[in-house]
This record gives C-alpha cells, sequence and structure tokens, in this order.
C-alpha cells in the first residue's frame, strides 16, 4: 500500500532550483517518494521471506498491508539522528503498526543500508524512467530540427572564428548523436540497478539461521541465495552477485550515465546560448524568458538552465565516486555521504531532461541570418577550398601565399576576397563564383547527417 505522509511544516520548494521546480522527476526523489521506497523495500523483504518459505504468508500480508499506515517524515528524520540514518525509526514505526505477532517479520535479518541502497535504486530507477521519456521527446525534436535543415548552411566556428561552413541540420544531428549515446547509458544503468541484500556484515549469516534446514549448512545457504533472487523479483531490481555494501559499482556506474547526460544535454544549451546572442541571432528560443528590469528582453531560460545543470552534476558525481573508498564490510560515513548527492544529481538531471525538451521542441532557426554570416569575413571562410582547388594549379606554397595575402587585404580594405580574386592574373578563367560560394563548401555536411538519423 502507499503510505500515508503527514505533511511536514519543513519543505523544500525548489525556490532556490527552477531547473527542478515542478519537473516529473522531482517528485519522484522527494521525501515522500524516498519513504514509499524505502517501505517498499521492507515490505518486499518480508514478501520475499514468504516467497522461500522464511515467513508466513499471513507475515506478508500484514506488513504489506501497514504500509498504509500514517507516517510523518519530519518525525522519521528528526528521530534519524539518533542512529545516524532514516530506517532505524521507519523500521520502529513500521512493526508497531503490524498486528500482533506479525511484526516480529519486519526487517527480519536485514540492516539499515540493504533498505537504504535498495529504496535508493528504486528512486533511481523511477526517476530514470521519467528521465528517459524525456531524452525520447528532445531527440525526436532534434532529429526533426536536422532533416529540414539538413542542407541550410552556416558558419562553423572554431575557437570562437569563423572556420569553415558547416550546416545547421549537422549541428542539431549531432546534438542528437550525444542525447542518443546518454540514453544507451542510462538505459543500461537503470537495467542492471540491483537490489541489496547481505545483512550485518554482507554474509546473509542471519537469513541462514532463519532459514530452513538450519541444521544443513548447505541447505541454509541455498536458502539464503533464493531469498536474494526472490527479494530482487519483489523489487523489480537486479538480482546481485554479492552483498555490494561496500563495493559501489552501481553508485558509481550511476553517477558516471547521469553525469554524461547532463554534459550531453549541456553541449546543446551551449551551442543555443552563443547562437541566440543579440549579434549572432541564428537561433531563438521559443518562448524566452523576460528581464526584472529590461522589458524588451527575451532570455534564453531554457538554454540557461540547462547549462547549469551542466556545470553542477560533474561535482556531484564526484561525490558519489568518492564514497566508492569505503572501509571494512560496512563503512561510516562513505554510504551515508551518498544520499543527498544522489538525490540531487537525479532531479538535476531530471529537470535538465524535462528544459531540454521544451527547448529543442520550440527552437526557432533562422536561415537567412546563417547565410548573411557567411559573407561576414568576406569569403575567407571559403579559403580551405581554394587553397585545395588552386594548388594543383599555382603549386601548394603558392596557392596558400597568395590566399594568405588576400585573404588579408580582404579584412583590411573591406573588400570581398571574390573581387581581389578576380583581379589575378593567374586565376584566370577559373570559375571563382562556384568556388567561393560558401552554400557550395558544406563537404559531407549533407550525408553526415543522413547517416546520423539513421540511428534510431
Amino acid at each position: 500500500m502507499t503510505p500515508v505522509v503527514t505533511p511536514s511544516v519543513v519543505t523544500d520548494s525548489g525556490l532556490l532550483a527552477p531547473g527542478r521546480a515542478g519537473s516529473p522527476a522531482e517528485a519522484a526523489t522527494g521525501d515522500t517518494a524516498f519513504l514509499r521506497a524505502m517501505i517498499d523495500a521492507e515490505t518486499a523483504l518480508t514478501r520475499a521471506q514468504a516467497a522461500v518459505g522464511q515467513a508466513p504468508a499471513e507475515a506478508a500480508d500484514a506488513v504489506t498491508e501497514a504500509a498504509g499506515h500514517p507516517f510523518d517524515v519530519r518525525d522519521l528524520a528528526l528521530r534519524a539522528r539518533d542512529g545516524g540514518n532514516p530506517v532505524i525509526p521507519l523500521v520502529a514505526e513500521l512493526t508497531a503498526a503490524v498486528p500482533g505477532e506479525w511484526g516480529a517479520y519486519v526487517h527480519r535479518g536485514a540492516t539499515s543500508q540493504d533498505i537504504m541502497d535498495t529504496a535508493m535504486m528504486l528512486i533511481a530507477r523511477r526517476a530514470l524512467g521519467l528521465i528517459l521519456g524525456d531524452l525520447d521527446r528532445t531527440q525526436r525534436a532534434l532529429a526533426a530540427l536536422a532533416a529540414a535543415h539538413r542542407d541550410t548552411a552556416m558558419p562553423g566556428r572554431t575557437l570562437t572564428q569563423h572556420a569553415v561552413p558547416t550546416t545547421f541540420g549537422l549541428k542539431a544531428a549531432g546534438w542528437r548523436s550525444l542525447i542518443l549515446d546518454a540514453r544507451d547509458r542510462l538505459h543500461t544503468v537503470r537495467d542492471s540497478l540491483p537490489a541489496q541484500l547481505g545483512g550485518a556484515a554482507g554474509t546473509l549469516a542471519a537469513f541462514e539461521a532463519y532459514g530452513e534446514g538450519d541444521r544443513d549448512g548447505q541447505a541454509s545457504a541455498s536458502v539464503a541465495q533464493r531469498l536474494v533472487a526472490a527479494y530482487a523479483h519483489e523489487t523489480g531490481l537486479a538480482v546481485p552477485s554479492l552483498p555490494w555494501h561496500v563495493l559501489r559499482t552501481p553508485i558509481a556506474d550511476l553517477a558516471g550515465a547521469l553525469a554524461f547526460t547532463a554534459g550531453a544535454l549541456g553541449k546543446t544549451a551551449a551551442d543555443v546560448l552563443t547562437l541566440s546572442r543579440t549579434e549572432i541571432a541564428e537561433v531563438t528560443e521559443g518562448s524566452g524568458g523576460g528581464s526584472s528590469a529590461m522589458p524588451h528582453k527575451a532570455n534564453p531560460v531554457r538554454a540557461t538552465l540547462v547549462a547549469a545543470a551542466a556545470r553542477r552534476a560533474p561535482h556531484l558525481a564526484a561525490s558519489l565516486y568518492a564514497s566508492m573508498a569505503a572501509e571494512d564490510e560496512r563503512p561510516a560515513g562513505a554510504w551515508h555521504a551518498e544520499w543527498e548527492p544522489l538525490r540531487d544529481l537525479l532531479r538535476l538531471v531530471g529537470g535538465a531532461a524535462r528544459d531540454a525538451a521544451e527547448l529543442a521542441a520550440g527552437l526557432r532557426i533562422h536561415p537567412d541570418t546563417m547565410r548573411e554570416h557567411l559573407h561576414l569575413t568576406g569569403g575567407s571562410i571559403v579559403s580551405e577550398r581554394l587553397s585545395a582547388a588552386l594548388a594543383p594549379l599555382l603549386g601548394r606554397a603558392r596557392a596558400r601565399e597568395l590566399l594568405t595575402t588576400l585573404a588579408h587585404r580582404a579584412r583590411d580594405e573591406n573588400r570581398p576576397l571574390t573581387e581581389l580574386l578576380g583581379e589575378e592574373d593567374e586565376l584566370a578563367g577559373i570559375d571563382l563564383a562556384e568556388l567561393t560560394d560558401p552554400t557550395r563548401c558544406t563537404g559531407s555536411a549533407g550525408a553526415l547527417t543522413d547517416r546520423a538519423l539513421e540511428r534510431p
């Protein structure tokens, strides 16, 4: 049953976190969601024990029914200070809510970290499903943009300067490629998130003691192993190969995939922020945000929030990686240090995925402005192609020398490079108009875009 949660006077409404406020991932990772996940972990354990004969079916029913007990999140949080984690007061409350003799089957054989780790995996699995949905919305919108602008020429920029022509279609296809890479990583991680069950020191000793055939160690061990599989089945998580109290691969993999996703989304945001500058204006957000002081502004707010998430995510992931150096069979502080960064990371990426989907769906492209900008350097943007075309005629060294000289003159004299080339006797008879048309100098951009869009 879904737990009844008493509202708390202490709330986090996301006032300082507009990137995640109101996102599906925010709701899926809130205190109520974490409480639900911990209770789900506890009730799943009793049901799993019943499935392997370690508990009566009536006990499983009673514990599951007690999940509907009203829980006060704030009270549990305050009581968690005594033992250092919220599982301890939750177990006490849940046990008291189970009628009669069945209360003895709550949390039987488990340790707090079993429940907390399993709850974190449940939270992650649920949140990742929402994030993946938004990534799919984003990639579909970007695919449409890439196809529509397959041949829309624009300046390619390297080290902030015009380099050679490219196409907006190829740029959008590149954005989509990163989103698909993130999607694939998140799918892999989501499908491998394991339940946690090891008991006090990761040996399953208590579960063996409660198992069938207590006098036969082999039989008890078999029941304990079957219990782990049954527990994973009840939670919908993967079966762990070992208890992972101090083997934090699942957390590290999750952190890495989430940080990668934030960076992938951030690449699109960074480009949109650059291209939507007033003096560039090659793209604009569909519904820009306003300013408190300047009525004329339409700020690229969606891209701004995604970019902010991309800057924060690596540091949160670093905190989770740092917890891998965990001592003994269960550490003091290492797993405790994961809870808040993991929630923040899920919220951050969830909000960014939501904003990226809205950004991609509403992005407006301005091909005329892109075309105009291709001529800002007076034709020098096609110097690479000219160098290759003129080398057979003039020799490589002479072609480079001539183009370097004329490019500088074009800039200094504010004249088109085509005009200066036309004054050179050694270039008489060459179709300079075709060679200097930047829209014909995009190389294999169209074919590369087509290839990228073949990826499902």
